[in-house]
Parts: structure tokens; C-alpha cells; sequence
């Protein structure tokens, strides 16, 4: 998935964790304030990352319901790369038949082409941006509930400042960590023993990395730049 449903999501995230924070200032002046014994042993305020995005494609929730969308997309995938290979067939019937033909011949062809271009294109960006929709749909969904297992988890360890480390810098605030901070994994054993979402099928070994890796827009077939003539 590009990471355009990170952005919206974490927006989402950010809202609700605001939200808790001035709650539980509410409940006095005192908690709020950090503390030696809450901001680690040199006094600074303690500091830890999370990789939001995989975060939430690493959720049972979240590997279920975006391989349900993979499986959702497939006929139009399918679609488009029929669609796709059919002008390619054409460009190349018009590549070594064009000279043969008759001017109507030669002009239907072209004209044929360039329609089924325009509609493989308005197919693949209408496909894309349903894609995108959706992805964004679950990734807030699942942020809304992930917000509370963050808060809780930050506030029950002494953390100070929680950074994202989906986007590296400079398109993201997180310059260098190391893997010690990183509290992703940890947040994810949190999430999936709340949600009670049972853990994806095992993959073949074949599909080991597909499990971990971000999901993304489907690959759409583009028409190629190549203008008939």
C-alpha cells in the first residue's frame, strides 16, 4: 500500500491520543508531569518508536482484512491485464500489418486502440483510488482501537514522547534510532491479545515474506506510452 493510508491514519491516531491525554490531565496536575522515575535514569524524557504502518499490517486484524482486499481486487487486476494484453496484440498487428492496410483498415485499428488505452487507463486510476479508499478504511478503523493499547502501554512505562517511524526522513520527523526504542512488535502482541483476532493461516514457504511486507496498490496495468501510427 502506499503509504498515503499512513498519513490519514496516524492524523486519526494523533486525534485520539490527544484526546486521552487531556483526559487523564484532567485527573490531576501531578500525573501529568513528568518525574525522574517516569523519564529513565539521566532525567530526559523516555523515548520510543513505532512503526505505525506495520504496525497495523502486523495486527491479526490488520493481515486478515488486507488479504481479504488483495483477494477482493484480483478479478480487476485480471481485467486490466487482459484488457492490457489485447492492445498490446493490436499495436502489434498495426506494427506489421499497418502498411498492408487500407486507409479505413488502418484508422479503425488506431482509432480502436486508442479507445481501449483511454479505457484501461480510466479503469486502472478508478481501481487504484478504490483501493486506496478502502486500504485507508481499515487502517483508521484499526488505529482507532490501536490508540488506547499505545496510551496505555506509554503511560504504564514511563514514556515521554512516542515518534512514527513509517516514513523515513526527511518525509518523517525520525532522523536514527536504535532497535532498542522500537516498540512495534511490542504494541502488536498488545493489539492482537486484546482483539482476540486468531492469528492469518500459516503461508508456504514459498510466501514467508508476504506476511510482513506493507501492502500496496495493486499493480494495475498502465497503457504504454507508445502512440499508434
Amino acid at each position: 500500500m502506499k503509504r498515503t493510508f499512513v498519513g490519514t491514519a496516524v492524523f486519526a491516531l494523533v486525534l485520539a491520543m490527544t484526546a486521552m491525554a487531556q483526559t487523564g490531565s484532567a485527573a490531576g496536575t501531578a500525573a501529568a508531569t513528568p518525574s525522574a522515575s517516569t523519564t529513565g535514569g539521566s532525567g530526559g524524557v523516555k523515548v520510543g518508536i513505532i512503526d505505525i504502518q506495520q504496525a497495523i499490517i502486523g495486527t491479526n486484524e490488520g493481515a486478515r482484512d488486507f488479504e481479504t482486499l488483495q483477494k477482493k481486487f484480483e478479478p480487476r487486476r485480471t481485467e486490466l491485464s487482459n484488457l492490457n494484453t489485447e492492445i498490446e496484440n493490436l499495436k502489434k498487428q498495426l506494427n506489421t500489418q499497418g502498411d498492408k492496410m487500407n486507409e479505413e483498415a488502418h484508422a479503425t485499428l488506431v482509432k480502436s486502440i486508442e479507445t481501449k488505452q483511454k479505457s484501461l487507463q480510466r479503469s486502472a486510476e478508478d481501481a487504484q483510488n478504490d483501493y486506496q479508499q478502502q486500504s485507508n478504511e481499515i487502517a483508521q478503523r484499526i488505529l482507532q482501537k490501536m490508540a488506547p493499547v499505545i496510551d496505555k502501554f506509554a503511560k504504564a512505562n514511563g514514556y515521554g514522547l512516542l515518534l512514527d517511524s513509517s516514513n523515513p526522513w526527511p518525509q518523517g520527523p525520525l532522523l536514527w534510532a536504535t532497535a532498542g526504542v522500537d516498540l512495534t512488535k511490542i504494541v502488536v502482541d498488545a493489539y492482537n491479545a486484546q482483539s482476540g483476532v486468531a492469528p492469518p493461516p500459516a503461508k508456504p514457504a514459498g510466501a514467508a515474506g508476504a506476511a510482513t511486507s506493507r501492502p500496496t496498490t495493486p499493480a494495475m496495468a498502465k497503457p504504454a506510452a507508445t502512440t499508434p501510427h
